[in-house]
Parts: structure tokens; sequence; C-alpha cells
């Protein structure tokens, strides 16, 4: 099968659907993979870049369309695009359906099944095909980069001799993936970072990523089976404004991440909002492109408002590193649908059907939804333990060694009746040497394992002496082979107490 790569018609748009890295990835998996001519330069991708990793280069987006079974893009197809494509072809690329129904209807007159990556549900399986996250990841982190280059000062505290320098405070709205790359990227950059997200299953996140988490006081939960966010409440949404107005007061930079797919952005930072920030503060919405989280976002654009806030609407879009992640999300979907050997579209697989907006010359969306994060149910169990406590822990153990201490007496009793007095003397020591001794050892604690080997191998080196001192020179004496069977116990056990400890120590070592 055929993989073609067409050159992006949209200047603006610095992405190509594949790199050299991931075109031997496609190589591997049995496609012959045919690139554009100079589709990669806006990426840092040079022709000679993709010849050298198995691409064939076409010198016109006629012989690309004319040749492909599969068309890998990045932005969905211009009109021009779609009358090159021919029936049965299928294309990989953004689509936005909901947003472009009539561009759903040319694709299924043309015949081509077209797989909206935009559209992949949101489930396990798919988490290496999702392109919105891969995309997010970088944005987030582009977001804290570039609202730090804008806000001109340290984002880090800092005493030094030429005096003190406060961190910079940073609020990120939205907590999904691109939210979660500007908190990580903000408190590894030494900013005091606080969130916020509409959805309380994701307060541990927060906080485990060392920011602080906003609550309002109404208690409903923004969170939906389809893993986005919903409309909240009209007392919600209230809420929300008047905490966003407190907090921008003493925030440096906020930086919104909220959409819900298939409509405009929510608009959560008003005029009002930025009326009261600091001159110098910085605004960086990530939902410019759909109608912007600020009122006074403009799309492609960075703007200064009237009191000194800096409201970034367009942010770079790393395209080598972007390419290279869109490029391995493609080559996942590939290797799910059974690579060229057993390429398939199964409109039964959870994944492909939902993504897959035309099929066989028909439309297939709106997909079935996929509930991937369902809600928790509060229902109250009664838990019962069964767990025994420490005083029957105590109570059983003491049961116990009064037992072994009666046993032991019977013997020793029993013993005596038979055995010189001499022999009894010394075998009694024995015995409840051995006894003491276990009683010891068996009820330390792991933690005293190290030191009490330090102990064992000392009294250790005492037998191993003693051995010495009774080993005769006739080996068939009983008192020369006691010895002897000492010293080898006693020096296996000094040398494995030496070993468990170096390995324990090693343990600590970097």
């Amino acid at each position: 099968m055929k993989v073609c790569i067409p050159a992006e018609i949209n200047t603006k748009e610095l992405r190509v659907a594949a790199t050299p890295k991931t075109v031997l990835r496609l190589k591997k998996q049995g496609f012959d993979v045919f690139v554009e001519k100079d589709a990669g330069l806006r990426s840092n991708f040079s022709n000679a870049d993709f010849k050298e990793s198995g691409a064939s280069i076409l010198d016109s987006a006629k012989e690309i369309y004319k040749t492909a079974d599969i068309i890998l893009k990045v932005l969905a197809p211009s009109e021009a695009e779609i009358e090159m494509m021919h029936k049965g072809q299928v294309m990989l690329s953004y689509l936005w359906p909901a947003q472009h129904p009539d561009l759903l209807e040319k694709l299924s007159k043309k015949g081509v099944n077209a797989i909206a990556m935009d559209a992949i549900p949101r489930i396990s399986r798919a988490q290496k095909m999702d392109v919105l996250s891969s995309m997010a990841n970088i944005a987030g982190y582009r977001s804290v980069i570039e609202s730090a280059n804008y806000f001109g000062r340290f984002l880090n505290g800092q005493i030094t001799a030429a005096g003190k320098v406060d961190p910079a405070k940073v609020l990120v709205i939205g907590a999904g993936v691109a939210g979660l790359a500007a908190i990580g990227t903000a408190n590894s950059l030494g900013a005091i970072v606080r969130a916020f997200d509409t959805r309380m299953e994701v307060e541990e996140q927060i906080q485990s990523m060392g920011a602080q988490f906003l609550k309002v006081e109404i208690e409903e939960d923004g969170a939906t089976d389809s893993g986005y966010s919903k409309v909240m409440s009209k007392e919600f949404i209230e809420a929300e404004m008047a905490l966003f107005k407190e907090q921008a007061k003493e925030i440096d930079i906020i930086i919104t991440t909220a959409q819900i797919p298939g409509r405009k952005a929510p608009t959560l930072i008003l005029k009002e909002h930025v009326a009261v920030m600091k001159p110098g503060s910085v605004i960086v919405d990530l939902a410019a492109s759909t109608g912007g989280n600020c009122e006074l976002t403009q799309d492609d654009k960075v703007i200064t408002t009237d009191n000194g806030v800096i409201i970034v609407g367009k942010l770079s879009q790393l395209p080598a590193q972007a390419s290279q992640l869109y490029g391995n999300n493609l080559c996942h979907l590939l290797d799910d649908m059974g690579k060229a050997e057993n390429f398939k579209i199964d409109m039964e697989d959870d994944i492909v059907s939902r993504a897959m907006v035309t099929y066989d010359g028909a439309i297939n969306w709106p997909a079935k939804p996929l509930p991937v994060s369902p809600q928790k149910k509060n229902v109250e169990v009664e838990e019962v333990d069964d767990s025994p406590t420490p005083e029957d822990i105590a109570k059983k153990k003491a049961k116990s060694t009064l037992f072994s201490l009666i046993g032991i007496g019977i013997f020793l009793l029993l013993l005596g009746k038979v055995a010189p007095s001499d022999f009894m003397q010394h075998f009694t020591v024995f015995v409840l040497s051995i006894f003491i001794g276990w009683q010891v050892i068996w009820n330390v604690s792991h933690a005293l394992h190290t030191p009490l080997m330090a102990v064992t191998n000392a009294i250790s080196g005492i037998i191993v002496i003693g051995g010495l001192l009774q080993v005769q020179t006739h080996m068939s004496n009983p008192m020369t082979i006691i010895a002897f069977v000492a010293i080898l116990v006693a020096s296996i056990n000094i040398v494995g107490g030496f070993f468990v400890t170096h390995r324990m120590l090693k343990m600590f070592k970097k």
C-alpha cells in the first residue's frame, strides 16, 4: 500500500504529517511512502532527509493524490485537494466534523474514507493516537515559556546581594492535558501556581504537580462521560467569575485552556477581570482559535490593553516537535488498523467507527457516544473490619510462647531421667539459648536488621575462635567434627551477613 504525505497549502501551518523518523516507521509497517517536494521545509525537514529515510519525493500535489492509497495530512483538505482525490482513498487529518458538515458532504460524495484525528475517542487504548493531547501538551508548555517572555521578569523567587525577587504567580484555568503541562512547566520554573477546573476529579492531579487547587463554594461537578467539561449552572458561573476577579488582582500570568468540542470556547476572563490586573501582567489564551476564553482575545494576535495587560492569542507551534508527535499518532492508528499487510477498516472497532466520519460514500457523524469517565456513585457501604487488633495479636503471641516453654520443660524433664547430670546442665543452657535467640531475632524490627547482623557477626566470630580452640589433629574425634561444623556454619553466617549488608547499602547509592 502507498502512503502519501502532501504539503500543507495553508502557509501559516508549519507542521507536516510525517517526519524522517516516522517515515522509517511507516516503511517497517510495510508501506511505500511518498512525500510531496518541499513538504517538510517549514518544519526544518529537507527533501534529502526524507529520501535518506526511504521515502520517494513527488513533484506535485496532483501526483501525490493520484498515487495515494492512504493520505496523511495535518489540516482539513481544501476544495481543490478534494477534487484531486478518488474513490476508496483513506485520509487521516484534522477535520473538526461538528463545525464543518459541508466538508463531510464533499468527502462522502467523492467516496473518500476520511478519519478525523480530532475525533479519536478519549479511551485508554486510544491515548497513543490522541492528537489533541499531543498538541495540547506542546501548547501548555509553550504557553508558560512565551508568557515568561512577555512578562519580562523572573518566574522564580530569588534572594541575592542586589535584593529580593518575589516569585511570579500563575493561574491556570482548565486542567486538561494543556493545563497540566502548563502547571508542570510553571512549577518547574519556580512560579507559585494556582489552578481551577470545574471537574472535581482533577484536584489530586493538580495538587500532585505542586499547584494549589481553587474551588468555588457551590457543590457542582463539571465532569462528563466524554472526558470534557460541561456547561455549568448560572449560579456556579457567577461564583466562578467572582473567584477569577479576586485572583486577577494579584496574579501575574493567567493561562486559559477551556474548550468544549463543537462549540465556542466559554468566556471566562471578562473585561472587568482584565481591568483589575496589574500593568505588565500576561494572559495566554489557548482557546483563541475557537473564540477565546478572554473577552478581549484576538485570534492569531498579541495585543496590549489600555491598562498594560498583554493578551496572547498566538503561540509558536514548535513545528519539528509537533510534527514528530503527530506523525507518531498517525503511525499508532495505522498499526491498529493492521499495517500494510492486513490493513482493514473495521467499523466494529470503538476507535475507527467513531473517527471514520465518512465511509463508503456515507456520512458517519455524529458518532455514537462512548462513555470514558463514569461518575462514581455515592453509595455508603458499612465496612466491617475483621483484622485482629494489636491486643489480640499480643495475647496470641503470649499464649504461643507459654505453650513452647511448657513443651521444652516436659522435654527436658523426660531427658533428665536418662541423661547424665553434667550433660543436662549444658544441654539446658543450649536449648534455652536457642529459644531466647529465636524470640529476639523473630520479633526485631526490619529497620534493625543491619545492626542485628553486625551483632550476630560478632557472635559468629566468637564461635569461630572457640571452634578453632577445640579442633584436634584427629578428624575421627567427635569434638573435632563438631568444632569443624561450628566453624563452617559461623563462617557462612559472617560472609552472608557482610554480603547482605553490602547489597542493602548499595540500595542507597545513586
